[in-house]
C-alpha cells in the first residue's frame, strides 16, 4: 500500500472491548499513535473519550482537564466499534420492553425452535426472553393458496404482498382494545416495544398501524419486525425485533453520553460506528440489531485489507485469540456473511460477518478429568483472572505459556495483584502446576506409569491440547465448504494469538503466518481501513425465471437508488460509491438458501440485467455441496443491495533496511517439544525489513508476544509486519504406551474424523432430512466393532451403530473384503427403525488380513416404502409394513455400486398387499452414494493418521480413549454408590400398560453396575417394540448426562455396565416385530425409568408427539415439544424437546406458506407441569386448521400414564389429542391413530408437562442445592457453532 497524504486534523479509530479499549490515531502531519487502556476504570468515565483526551493533550502539549468537554475543533473524524450491545445482551442489561404478537402466539419466542442448546444438560438452561410482558394483537394474515377449500376464504379481503405473493385477511386489525393494553404497559414504566405480526414481512400494514398507535401514545422506541428484519420466518424475525427494542435505547444512551464529552456534542465531526456486517454507518443510524459484532468486525476488516493479496489470491484465516475465547473467520477476496446467527441465545436475522467464537482463549481454564487433559470452555475472566494475576485465580492457558517461558513478566505492565501494581507472578502459576502435576502423576501411577511428569511437560501438554481444540473449528470452517485448510495464510492478531500461531499453522499444514505490526490493536486499525456501508433489501417469493426478471430488475434498481442517495447524503461523491446486488436463492422445496452476488457472472439473454445470478448460485452450490439439481426451479427469498462509500485510509510507511544484524534484547530459556532451548528475544520496533529471525525466538511488541518456534523463520515486510515461514518441525516419535497429553489430542483427532465425515455427507446428500435437518451420524469403530468416536451426538444413535458393526463382523466374517460396503437397517442387526439406513465400510491396511478399523454413517431416509408415506405408520403390526429391510446387503461390491440390486430391494415392499416400494428412489440412491463418500473420507483420514503414527500406536490410542470413557463412568458409579447405595430399581408403564422394569446393582469397589430389565413387558402387537440397540443408546445417553462433563462417547461407556434384556420382551422383540414407535416413544420411557432409578430428575414429557399429515400432493412430519422434568435444583423448562430427541420445528410462516394448513395457536399449556419445590415444565398447545382433504396420523405416548414427579413432586399432566370437526364435534383421537380430515377441521395437540421435584415448601437437600452448573464465560457463535447446534437438533 502506498503512503497517503497526512490528515489535516486528528483521525481516531477506537475499538471499545469488554476488557480493553484500543485507540489508533493519525495525527496532523501523519504521525501514528497507538494506545491501549482499560474499558472500565474509576479514574475516568468513558474509555474512548479518555483515549482521545490523552492523544490530544500529548500531541498538542495543551493540558486537557478530564472534567471539561473536549474541544473537537481539531478532530477530522472518529470511528468506533463497541461491545456495548453484546455486553447488554450477554448480561441482560437492556431496556425494559413489551412484545406485541399475533393472538395465539404469546409464547412463540419462548418456545423458539423447541430444541435445547446442550443435549446432555438435564437442566435445560435457555437464556430468558428479552421482553417483560406480552400483548396479543387481534389480527391475522394467511397466505393465499389457489385451490384452498377452507370454507369462507373466498370472501376474505385479498392483499398483494411485497414479495409478489398474495395474502388473505383472516382477521382484521382491532386497535381499540390494543390501545387500552398499551396504556397499561406505559403506566407500568415500559417505554420500548417490539412488534411481531405473522406474515408482516410480506405485508407490513398491520405492524405499521400498531407502530403509529404506540408512538402516538408516547412509546420512545418501537421496533417493527417488518422494518428491522423484513425476511420470512417469524421466530428469528421476532428475536431480531426484540433485540433491537432491547438494545437500541442502550446504544442511544451510550452515544448521548459519549457526545456529551465534547464541545458542541460533536455536531461538526463525522462519527461512524462499525456494524456487524463489516461496514461503517453514521452514529445516528447505529441500532441494536446491527451492533452485535461491532467490536470483532473491525478485526476482520483489518486482516482482510492487510493480509489478503489480490495478486496470488491466497485465502486467509483470521485468528483472533483473546482472554476468554478465540475468534476464527475466513477471507478470500470477499467478506463471508451469515444472515442469521445466534448470540447469547438470541437469533439475529441481519447480515453479520461469519465470525466463529470458540472456547479456547488465554483465560481458558485447565482441568485433568479421568485421565484426560481438558482446556475450557470455562474461563477465569478478568477477575480473578489466571493464577499468575495474583488474585487467587485458577490455572489457565496464560499460566501454561508463562511457565514455559513464552511470556516474559518484565515486558508486561505492573497492573496485577490486589493493588494492581505488581508484575505477573510466575511462581503462582508454577505452584498451581505443581499441585496439578501431583494429581496427574497419582492418577498415572494407578494406571501403571513409572516416570512422573515435570511441571513443564504438564504445561506443554495443555498448550498442545488447546491448540488442537482451536484447530477443529478452523478445519470445519474450511473443509466444510470444500476448501483446503493448508492453502490458507494464518492471520494472527489479538493479545494471545502470537504465542500459538506457529503451532496451529503447523498442525493445519499451513506454510505462512502473518502478524500485522498493529496486531495488538487490529480491530481499531481495521476501523480506520473500513468503508461506509448502506444496505437495503426487500423480501421476495418469485421464481428466478424470465417472467420474473423485469420485477427483479426493477427492485434491484430501486434499492440501488436508495443506497446511492443515502451515501451521497453522507458526503460521498458518485465515483466513491459502489453498489452490489445480491439475491437470496434456494432450490424450490429446500431450505438451504445462499446469498449470491453476480460478480464474475455477467448478464446473458436469459438472466437479470444485474448479472447471471443462476450461474452464480449453481457454481457456489457445486463448491459447497458437490452437486446441483438441474431440473429443480430456483426461488428468490430476498433481494439485497449493498452500497459502499470508499473512505478507508492507508497509513503504511515503508521501513528502511538497517544494513546490520538484528539486535538481541536478551536471551531466555523457553520450553518447546525438544525441551528447554536458549531463545533470543527481539523487540519488534528495532527490527527492519532486511532482518530474518530463525526460531526459536521471541518477538515482543508493546501489546503482544510472538513465539517463533524451532523450524520456523520470521521476517519483516517492508511495512514492518511479521511474516513467519512455518517449517514442518522435528518428528515426534510416539509409542503405544499411554501418554495423557496424546490421549487428549487423539480424542480430538478421532472426533475430527467423525465430524469431517459428517461434513462430506451433508455436502453431498440431496434429501432435506440429511442436508438440512442433519438427521445423520458418522462414526469410527475399532477392529472389534467397538465405537471410538461418534458425531454428531444424536441421542438415539449413540452406541447403536456399534451393535450394527459388530453384527456384520459376526455375520459376514471372512466375506468382508476390501472394496465392500455394507448396508443394514434391520433391528436384529443393530438397527433402530427402518428409515435409519447404516452404511459400513471396513478399513484395511497393507499386510493385515482383517479390517483394522471400520467407518460407518447412519442417515434418516424420508421414505423407504411401507404402508404410509414417510415410513412412520402409527398402526403397523409387523416390520414388513414399515419399509425395505436390509440385514447384510453389499451396497458396494469389489468397488462397484450395486444400483440395480439396491433399487430392487428398495422397491420390494410394493409386493406386500397394502404397501408401496420407496416413494423417493432418486433421493435414496443419492443419499446412499453420499454415505459411501462420507465413509471414504473417514478411510482417508484414518489412513493418514496411521501413516503418521503407525498402526500399533493408533490402535493403542483407540483403546486408551475407550478406557478413558470407562474410567469416567466408573467414577460416576462409585460416587453414586457412596451417596445413594448399591441397589436401586424403578418401573414405569407405557400407555397400554406394558411395564418397563429396571433393577440396578452397583459394585462400589469396581465402579461397575448391572442394569437388569427383566420383568419388562412382552413384545406388543403394535409398533412400540424397541430394538436392543435403542435401549443401549438410551443407557449411554443417561450415563453421559449423569457423568456431567464432556467425555468421549464410545464403547468404553458401557464397559463397566452389564445389560440384561429379556429376549422376546418389548425391549428386545422378535425379528419380525414392528418397531417404529419403539424408536421415537419407548426410547423416551427407557430414559425415564433409568433416571427414576437413580433419582436424578422427574420425568420429562416422555414423548416425541409425532404428527404427520398429507395427501397425494403433499406430506409433512413434525415432532412437538413438551415439558422437561424438574431436578433437585432446577425447574423444568417449558415447551422444549427432551432426552432422545431434539428436533427443530418448522417456522409458522414457512409451514403456512408451503402446506395447506393454518397454525391457529402455538403456546404453552399453562399449569401442565407438575407442582413441587422445583416445578415441572409446561407442555404446549398446538392447533392446526386444515385447508384441504388430508390424512392426519398421530403417534404419541403419555396420554394415559402421567410423567412422574420425584421426592414428593407432582406428576405432569398427560397429553391429549383432539380433533375439532367443522360441524362442532370434538373427538378424542387417542394416542395413536390415522384419520381423514376435511377443510375446516382443527387438530389440537396438548403435549404432556414434566414432573415436579420435591414437596412444595420443602427446603431441599443443601448438598444438592450447592452444586452449581458449570459456568461459561464466553458466547459461542458463528457458522460452525450453528452447524453443531443444528446437528444436535435432530
Amino acid at each position: 500500500m502506498a503512503a497517503v497524504p497526512a490528515p489535516g486534523g486528528f483521525q481516531f479509530a477506537i475499538d471499545r472491548g469488554g476488557t480493553f479499549t484500543d485507540v489508533f490515531a493519525r495525527c496532523p502531519g501523519g504521525r501514528v499513535r497507538v494506545l491501549k487502556l482499560l474499558s472500565e476504570d474509576p479514574g475516568y468515565g468513558d474509555a474512548p473519550t479518555e483515549g482521545i483526551r490523552r492523544v490530544l493533550q500529548e500531541e498538542t502539549g495543551v493540558a486537557v482537564p478530564r472534567d471539561q468537554p473536549l474541544d473537537a475543533s481539531s478532530i477530522e473524524w472518529i470511528r468506533m466499534g463497541t461491545t456495548v450491545a453484546t455486553n447488554a445482551l450477554l448480561e441482560r442489561r437492556g431496556e425494559r420492553l413489551a412484545l406485541l404478537v399475533t393472538r395465539g402466539f404469546r409464547d412463540l419466542l419462548h418456545i423458539g425452535n423447541q430444541a435445547r442448546p446442550r443435549i446432555f444438560d438435564l437442566e435445560v438452561a435457555v437464556p430468558e426472553v428479552l421482553y417483560e410482558e406480552v400483548i396479543e394483537v387481534d389480527e391475522r394474515l394467511i397466505p393465499h393458496q389457489p385451490g384452498c377449500r377452507l370454507p369462507g376464504t373466498e370472501s376474505l379481503p385479498l392483499l398483494e404482498g411485497s414479495t409478489g405473493a398474495s395474502l388473505l385477511v383472516q382477521r382484521p386489525l382491532e386497535l381499540s382494545a390494543l390501545r387500552r393494553e398499551l396504556e397499561g404497559v406505559l403506566a407500568r414504566g415500559i417505554r420500548s416495544l417490539a412488534v411481531l405480526l405473522l406474515h408482516s414481512y410480506a405485508w407490513p400494514g398491520h405492524e405499521e398501524q400498531v407502530g403509529a398507535l404506540a408512538r402516538e401514545l408516547g412509546f420512545q422506541h418501537v421496533s417493527l419486525s417488518s422494518a428491522v428484519a423484513g425476511m420470512v420466518r417469524a421466530v428469528p424475525r421476532g428475536y431480531t425485533a426484540c433485540a433491537d427494542a432491547y438494545l437500541t435505547p442502550c446504544i442511544h444512551r451510550y452515544l448521548e453520553s459519549f457526545r456529551a464529552g465534547f464541545t458542541h456534542q460533536l455536531r461538526e465531526v463525522p462519527v461512524l460506528f462499525m456494524r456487524s456486517d463489516g461496514g461503517l454507518t453514521p452514529m445516528q443510524h447505529f441500532s441494536g440489531a446491527r451492533a452485535i459484532l461491532s467490536g470483532p468486525a473491525g478485526g476482520v476488516v483489518g486482516y482482510a485489507v492487510t493480509t489478503y493479496r489480490r495478486e496470488d489470491r491466497q485465502p486467509v484465516i483470521g485468528f483472533d485469540m483473546g482472554g476468554t475465547s478465540t475468534d476464527v473467520s475466513r477471507y478470500a477476496g470477499e467478506y463471508e456473511h451469515v444472515f442469521e446467527a445466534s448470540t447469547a441465545g438470541v437469533s439475529i436475522q441481519a447480515p453479520q460477518l461469519d465470525i466463529n467464537t470458540v472456547a479456547a482463549g488465554g483465560g481458558s481454564r485447565l482441568f485433568f478429568r479421568s485421565g484426560l487433559f481438558v482446556v475450557g470452555p470455562e474461563s477465569a475472566g478478568a477477575h480473578p483472572g489466571p493464577a499468575c494475576y495474583r488474585k487467587g485465580g485458577p490455572l489457565t492457558v496464560t499460566d501454561a505459556n508463562l511457565c514455559l517461558g513464552r511470556l516474559l513478566p518484565e515486558y508486561f505492565p505492573r497492573i496485577f495483584g490486589p493493588g494492581e501494581d505488581q508484575p505477573l507472578c510466575r511462581e503462582a502459576a508454577a505452584r498451581a502446576f505443581r499441585e496439578l502435576a501431583a494429581r496427574i502423576d497419582a492418577f498415572r501411577a494407578g494406571a501403571g506409569a513409572r516416570r512422573p511428569l515435570s511441571v513443564e511437560e504438564v504445561a506443554m501438554g495443555f498448550v498442545r491440547v488447546a491448540n488442537e481444540a482451536m484447530c477443529r473449528p478452523i478445519r470445519a470452517l474450511t473443509q466444510a465448504r470444500g476448501h483446503d485448510t493448508a492453502r490458507h495464510v494464518l492471520a494472527c492478531f489479538g493479545g494471545a494469538g502470537g504465542q500459538h500461531a506457529c503451532a496451529i499453522a503447523r498442525a493445519l499444514g499451513m506454510s505462512r503466518v502473518f502478524i500485522h505490526k498493529y496486531s495488538g490493536v487490529l480491530s481499531a486499525y481495521g476501523l480506520a481501513l473500513a468503508d461506509v456501508v448502506h444496505e437495503a433489501g426487500s423480501p421476495c417469493a418469485l421464481r428466478y425465471e424470465p417472467a420474473a426478471f423485469p420485477r427483479l430488475d426493477g427492485r434491484i434498481a430501486a434499492l440501488e437508488r436508495e443506497c446511492r442517495e443515502a451515501l451521497r447524503a453522507q458526503g460521498f461523491a458518485g465515483e466513491q460509491i459502489r453498489t452490489e446486488a445480491f439475491l437470496h436463492l434456494r432450490y424450490e422445496g429446500t431450505d438451504c438458501a445462499l446469498m449470491c452476488s453476480a460478480k464474475g457472472h455477467p448478464p446473458t439473454p436469459r438472466s437479470c440485467r444485474a448479472g447471471d445470478f443462476h450461474a452464480a448460485f449453481t457454481s457456489r452450490y457445486l463448491v459447497e455441496f458437490g452437486f446441483t439439481i438441474p431440473d429443480r426451479a430456483v426461488v428468490v427469498d430476498d433481494v439485497r443491495v449493498r452500497g459502499t462509500g470508499s473512505s478507508g485510509v492507508s497509513c503504511e510507511t515503508p521501513l528502511p533496511p538497517s544494513g546490520k544484524p538484528a539486535r538481541v534484547e536478551t536471551v531466555t530459556r523457553c520450553y518447546f517439544e525438544e525441551g528447554y532451548l536458549e531463545t533470543p528475544v527481539f523487540l519488534l520496533e528495532e527490527l527492519a525489513c532486511d532482518h530474518a529471525v530463525p526460531g526459536p525466538a521471541i518477538i515482543i511488541d508493546k501489546n503482544s508476544t510472538i513465539v517463533v518456534e524451532p523450524g520456523c523463520t520470521a521476517s519483516l515486510t517492508r511495512f514492518g509486519d511479521v511474516c513467519i515461514a512455518v517449517g514442518s518441525g522435528p518428528p515426534r516419535p510416539l509409542g503405544p504406551q499411554l501418554d495423557a497429553v496424546q490421549l487428549s489430542i487423539f480424542s480430538h483427532r478421532f472426533m475430527s474424523i467423525a465430524e469431517q465425515m459428517g461434513r462430506i455427507l451433508q455436502r453431498t446428500a440431496i434429501s432435506t432430512n440429511i442436508k438440512e435437518r442433519l438427521d445423520f451420524s458418522c462414526a469410527l469403530f475399532g477392529p472389534d466393532g467397538g465405537l471410538v468416536s461418534n458425531a454428531p451426538h444424536i441421542p438415539v444413535h449413540l452406541g447403536a451403530m456399534q451393535e450394527t458393526v459388530q453384527f456384520q463382523i459376526r455375520n459376514l466374517g471372512e466375506d468382508l473384503r476390501e472394496g465392500d460396503v455394507i448396508l443394514s437397517n434391520h433391528p436384529c442387526a443393530g438397527g433402530s427403525h427402518l428409515p435409519d439406513l447404516t452404511v459400513i465400510t471396513p478399513v484395511f491396511w497393507p499386510g493385515v488380513a482383517r479390517p483394522v478399523f471400520f467407518v460407518a454413517s447412519r442417515g434418516h431416509h424420508a421414505d423407504i416404502g411401507g404402508v404410509t408415506p414417510g415410513s412412520m405408520p402409527p398402526h403397523s403390526k409387523a416390520l414388513r409394513e414399515e419399509g425395505a429391510v436390509f440385514v447384510s446387503f453389499k451396497l458396494v461390491k469389489d468397488g462397484v455400486f450395486q444400483e440395480e440390486a439396491v433399487t430392487e430391494a428398495l422397491m420390494a415392499p410394493g409386493r406386500i398387499p397394502g404397501c408401496s416400494g420407496t416413494r423417493n428412489l432418486r433421493d435414496n440412491l443419492s443419499d446412499l452414494r453420499a454415505q459411501v463418500a462420507a465413509n471414504q473420507k473417514g478411510i482417508q483420514l484414518v489412513t493418514e493418521l496411521i501413516r503418521l503414527h503407525g498402526l500399533p500406536v493408533v490402535q493403542a490410542y483407540m483403546g486408551h480413549i475407550q478406557a478413558n470413557a470407562e474410567v469416567a463412568v466408573r467414577e460416576m458409579l462409585k460416587g453414586f454408590a457412596a451417596r445413594w447405595g448399591t441397589a436401586v430399581e424403578a418401573e414405569d408403564r407405557m400407555d397400554d400398560g406394558s411395564p418397563i422394569r429396571l433393577r440396578v446393582q452397583v459394585d462400589p469397589q469396581e465402579g461397575s453396575a448391572v442394569f437388569d430389565f427383566s420383568g419388562s413387558g412382552p413384545e406388543v402387537y403394535g409398533n412400540c417394540n424397541a430394538p436392543r440397540a435403542i435401549t443401549l443408546s438410551a443407557l449411554i445417553y443417561c450415563l453421559r448426562c449423569m457423568v456431567g462433563q464432556d467425555i468421549p462417547l464410545n464403547q468404553g461407556c458401557l464397559a463397566p455396565v452389564r445389560v440384561i434384556i429379556p429376549k422376546g420382551s418389548i425391549l428386545d422383540p422378535s425379528p419380525e416385530a414392528a418397531v417404529v414407535g419403539g424408536n421415537v416413544l419407548t426410547s423416551q420411557r427407557v430414559v425415564d425409568v433409568i433416571f427414576r432409578a437413580f433419582g436424578v430428575c422427574a420425568a420429562s414429557q416422555g414423548c416425541m408427539n409425532n404428527v404427520t399429515f398429507g395427501n397425494e400432493r403433499v406430506g409433512y412430519y413434525e415432532t412437538v415439544a413438551g415439558g422437561a422434568g424438574a431436578g433437585p435444583r432446577w425447574h423444568g423448562r417449558s415447551g422444549v424437546h427432551t432426552h432422545m430427541t431434539n428436533t427443530r420445528i418448522t417456522d409458522p410462516e414457512i409451514l403456512e406458506q408451503r402446506y395447506p394448513v393454518v397454525l391457529q395457536r402455538f403456546e404453552l399449556r399453562r399449569g401442565s407441569g407438575g407442582a413441587g419445590r422445583c416445578r415441572g415444565g409446561d407442555g404446549v398447545i398446538r392447533e392446526l386448521l386444515f385447508r384441504d382433504d388430508m390424512v392426519l396420523s398421530v403417534l404419541s405416548e403419555r396420554r394415559a400414564v402421567r410423567p412422574y414427579g420425584l421426592q414428593g413432586g407432582s406428576p405432569g399432566a398427560p397429553g391429549l389429542n383432539l380433533l375439532l370437526r367443522r360441524d362442532g364435534r370434538t373427538i378424542n383421537l387417542g394416542a395413536k391413530t390415522s384419520v381423514p380430515v376435511e377443510p375446516g377441521d382443527v387438530f389440537r395437540l396438548q403435549t404432556p408437562g414434566g414432573g415436579g421435584f420435591g414437596s412444595p415448601g420443602d427446603g431441599g437437600d443443601p448438598e444438592e442445592a450447592a452444586e452449581p452448573p458449570a459456568s461459561r464465560s464466553f458466547a459461542e457463535r458463528g457458522s460452525v457453532f450453528e452447524y453443531r447446534r443444528a446437528q444436535e437438533a435432530v
